[in-house]
């Protein structure tokens, strides 16, 4: 600031600059501020000016009142003035109470435009409210859009992925029935060839009968002496064979015995480390499976597929991913040959693939419940499924149907098969019942009662002994001979995770092995009936256990993604 030549202070460009800078400023915040209340201030503002102008009228009407008072004080007027006086003061007394009246309708007003304002705050207050929850509902209708718009893109796929395999079955279909022309062609040609062949030998058996006789009749001694010859070389053949039989030294179905002692040839070494680890799926595991011809291993998990994985090198590596089924897989199995692989899943289906190529060959549907346990019977071509519907069903995959179904009475939780055959299947149930089926009758034909739900069942390699998880946190040992329990298995810390826990053999026999809940591998010897050791690495509760073919190592799975693999080289 400057001071001029009048003595008036002026402010240079800079100043001057920041002070109307202020000022805007100061007046667009009043005029914001100010902008929703600006009706209610100016009403506010005319009552008070109007209440003023009355006020002033007031005073001055108070003023000529009292100037009257003292005019008619001085003068002594008479009554005639007084009466006006009076009237004058009567006129203004009611001018007073009127605007004493309209004071208070003002003020009434004010006070029910503040109500009304409290209101108007009080609904934009839930405007606001339910504008961000319809914000919050659109963006959850937009994730919607979103997951259903990737469900259909996947169905695209799988129903492009069913196009080209059906094309595929119909040209293979094409090529069989071509083929199968063929071989009825050549099968034809056979029987001609075949019919000519008898002709010739019955001709040749009926020339050697000609001359049988003739050779009887003419010389007898010569008969005689032939038939001694025929008669001493088949007693000579007979016991040729009787000494073969002798000297084969095969074994027989192993025993009670030697299923303590050991298969020959199949050494089980029991684990006690993990070797390889690794997560199998993208949510819970529940099934896992190794092949009976080389080291590779099957998952099923929750995240609706079957994985593959080649293990070897202390190392794993993904083989192929077996997808179609549309919920969690509960159980996976291979044929005899290591060709084919079978999921139960928890969309009421059981479906095979094949293993060479990864393609979905066969869907079977037909349950009204989850499928809990799938598993070849017998032969390739025919597998039995078992259900939460209380039922177990048979099918054949060369027609693609289900030939039998047995109603059980309770739900299926696991189930094997007994010979190879295929002929007894052994399943176990919800209501703690184990019941054994020939699948040449209708009917079970008994069954044994636990004492809680059982969860699994798997068969020693003789078929002579069954061991079933039972949620009741033991595991039970049967004789199958007997059709009775000859051992039975718990320890302190043992709990059974889940109703689908499976336990498993080892491939000789000697141990078996299941998962807890705390995430252990309990693994008992089956003659001492003692724990051979516990195995800790998992951190939730393992589903489901198995031991490699050779019994060298065993596989793992938990509900936490993870597979493992136990032993001391892979």
């Amino acid at each position: 600031m400057a001071t001029g030549e009048a003595g008036v202070p002026h402010y240079s460009g800079e100043e001057s600059n920041w002070r109307k800078d202020l000022i805007s400023q100061l007046r667009d915040r009043n005029r914001s501020q100010t902008y929703c209340f600006y009706d209610l201030i100016s009403l506010h503002n005319r009552l008070f000016e109007s209440a003023n102008t009355l006020r002033g009228e007031n005073l001055q009407l108070s003023i000529a009142n009292e100037k009257l008072r003292c005019d008619i004080g001085g003068t002594g007027g008479g009554s005639s003035g007084n009466a006006v006086l009076e009237a004058r003061l009567l006129a203004q007394a009611e001018e007073l109470a009127t605007l004493h009246r309209r004071r208070g309708e003002h003020t009434q007003q004010i006070v029910d435009l503040n109500n009304k304002l409290q209101e108007v705050i009080k609904e934009l207050h839930s405007k606001e409210a339910s504008l961000a929850e319809s914000i919050e509902v659109n963006a959850g209708l937009r994730s919607d859009i979103a997951r259903y718009i990737s469900k259909e893109r996947e169905l695209e796929n799988v129903n492009q992925m069913l196009k080209d395999e059906h094309q595929a079955l119909q040209l293979a279909f094409a090529a069989l029935e071509e083929k199968l022309r063929k071989a009825q062609e050549e099968n034809r040609q056979l029987v001609e060839r075949l019919i000519k062949y008898k002709a010739k030998d019955a001709e040749k058996m009926n020339e050697e009968n000609d001359n049988f006789l003739n050779e009887s009749f003419t010389s007898p001694t010569a008969f005689l002496m032939n038939t001694l010859s025929k008669f001493g070389k088949r007693q000579a053949k007979m016991q040729k064979e009787l000494e073969d039989a002798a000297r084969d030294t095969r074994q027989i179905s192993p025993d009670r015995t030697s299923l303590k002692e050991g298969i020959v040839g199949l050494p089980t070494s029991v684990p006690t480390k993990v070797s390889v680890k690794f997560s199998a799926h993208d949510g819970e595991v529940n099934a896992v499976k190794w092949s009976p011809v080389d080291r590779l291993l099957a998952t099923g998990g929750a995240d609706r597929k079957v994985k593959l994985w080649d293990i070897s090198k202390g190392a794993y590596e993904s083989k192929g991913m077996l997808v179609g089924s549309n919920a969690g897989v509960m159980s996976v199995d291979f044929d005899s040959a290591g060709t084919l692989i079978l999921g139960a899943s928890n969309d009421f289906a059981s479906r095979v693939w094949t293993v060479g190529d990864l393609r979905l060959r066969h869907t079977l549907t037909g349950h009204c419940g989850k499928v809990m346990a799938a598993k070849f019977l017998g032969e390739p071509s025919k597998v039995v499924t078992g259900s939460h519907d209380r039922t177990l069903k048979i099918w054949d995959l060369r027609g693609r149907a289900c030939i039998e179904t047995k109603f059980a009475g309770s739900s299926c939780n696991d189930l094997v098969t007994s010979d190879s055959s295929g002929s007894t299947i052994i399943s176990g149930h919800f209501d703690k019942r184990i019941r054994f089926w020939d699948t040449r009758v209708e009917s079970c034909s008994n069954d044994i009662i636990l004492q809680g739900k059982v969860t699994s069942l798997d068969l020693s390699r003789d078929a002579n002994y069954l061991l079933s998880c039972v949620r009741d946190d033991t595991l039970k040992l049967l004789d199958l001979r007997m059709k009775q329990i000859v051992g039975s298995f718990s320890a302190e810390g043992f709990k059974v995770g889940c109703d689908w826990a499976r336990a498993a053999f080892s491939p000789d026999g000697q141990y078996i092995a299941v998962g807890s809940s705390d995430g252990s591998i309990f693994v008992w010897s089956v003659g001492t009936n003692k724990i051979e050791t516990v195995l800790k690495d998992h951190t939730s509760p393992v589903t489901a256990v198995s031991w490699h073919p050779r019994g060298t190592f065993l596989a793992s799975v938990d509900r936490a993604k993870k597979a493992a693999i136990w032993g001391d080289q892979v």
